[in-house]
């Protein structure tokens, strides 16, 4: 017998007993409630004789010793009645559970398409059944994204493995290579490898913000955008791109690194996507609860059906438009996963001029702490 049949017939068992106590002590009360009054007639004999208009008959009645015997009688009989209805209620109580624990081990197994879909009546199992579908729903789209997404880590990582290889193979098949040209293929392959590494860095980013947070440290976001900002304008810089910022103190709560990584992608994912002479305007400022971060710049026009797809990893609106290729299609899903990882509000428009603007509302530190004491209470109860 495995153990879940145990706890299964344990919990029948528990609820039979319960249900079988009840309908018990029910009994017990009802024969109370008619033995104590005839117990009381018989102990209250007339000294005189009969009373004035009392009929009495010339049976013998039931005296006191039957009537405590029928009782106990009846109490004994009523211990297996009670164990036999105790045991039909906890089994037809039971069954939907069962019938919801068999179909959630079907789809637990692999068949994730599958549903429990209860119907009527709406009660507590119908709603729990309700809810174990939207936390399948939620389980079959993490594991199709996370299939999609080894996919193409394993194609954009093949790539360069594939070009390294290649160039490696050339170099040494070549009877006439001088130190000139094997030093050549070596860099080729230094740069192929740090492609590779910087690769593998934005799909550790992105696997760690999908994580979730597990620190909540006080920031202003705009020391952090500051910082971000120094870091990138000689890169903005070398493309010809005007990076233009308006901060204000904007304090709020979060993983530090997580989202310096947010404000990094925006900005390099802003300037990369540009052009020359076009700009990027950077505001971070705090709105009544919330902590905004905006980040618009110029560029290529982009479709308004496009920009949800923006956000999905390895996704290119147009590969290499920009002419440099160091882009990975990771920087918007990385920022989509850091916001999604501190409950913000991510939106992003197309701009008719060319250029994309990306908003991130953060709750501000004193509504974060609120709002995380709150989902703390309820992840661990009363």
């Amino acid at each position: 017998m495995t153990s879940p049949q145990l706890a299964r017939r344990s919990l029948q068992t528990r609820l039979a007993l319960a249900y079988a106590a009840g309908i018990y002590a029910a009994g017990v009360f009802v024969l109370i409630l008619v033995d104590v009054p005839l117990v009381g007639i018989h102990a209250a004999k007339p000294v005189d004789g009969p009373s004035p208009g009392v009929i009495t008959g010339t049976g013998s009645g039931i005296g006191l010793p039957q009537l405590l015997m029928g009782s106990a009688v009846a109490l004994v009989i009523l211990i297996p009645v009670a164990l036999a209805l105790g045991w039909y209620v906890a089994g037809r109580f039971l069954h939907p559970l069962r019938a919801i624990t068999a179909t959630a081990r079907v789809i637990s197994a692999g068949n994730l398409h599958r549903r429990l879909d209860l119907g009527e009546p709406m009660d507590e199992l119908t709603e729990l059944g309700h809810t174990l579908d939207d936390l399948f729903a939620r389980l079959q789209a993490s594991f199709d994204a996370q299939r999609h997404f080894v996919a193409n880590a394993s194609h954009e990582l093949r790539t360069p493995l594939a070009g390294l290889r290649t160039l490696l193979e050339v170099a040494l098949a070549d009877p006439d290579a001088d130190a000139g040209s094997l030093r050549a293929a070596c860099e080729e392959a230094l740069a192929l490898g740090g492609h590779q590494e910087r690769l593998v860095e934005a799909l550790l980013a992105l696997a760690t913000s999908e994580r979730g947070v597990t620190r909540w440290d006080t920031l202003d976001l705009a020391h952090v955008v500051g910082g971000v900002l120094a870091s990138r304008r000689h890169l903005a810089a070398e493309a010809g791109v005007d990076l233009a910022e308006h901060l204000t103190p904007a304090v709020t709560a979060g993983d530090p690194r997580l989202i310096e990584s947010l404000v990094a992608n925006l900005i390099d994912n802003a300037v990369r996507h540009n052009h020359a002479g076009g700009h990027v305007k950077v505001t971070a400022e705090t709105s009544g609860e919330e902590v905004v971060l905006t980040v618009a710049n110029s560029g290529p026009v982009i479709p308004g059906d496009q920009l949800q797809r923006l956000f999905q990893p390895f996704q290119k609106l147009a590969p290499d438009r920009n002419g440099r290729g160091d882009g990975y299609g990771l920087g918007l899903a990385i920022v989509n996963a850091v916001a999604e990882a501190h409950h913000a509000t991510l939106t992003a428009g197309a701009r008719p001029e060319g250029g994309l603007a990306v908003t991130v509302r953060f709750a501000s530190a004193a509504h974060q702490a609120q709002l995380v004491t709150r989902r703390r209470t309820y992840s661990t109860g009363p």
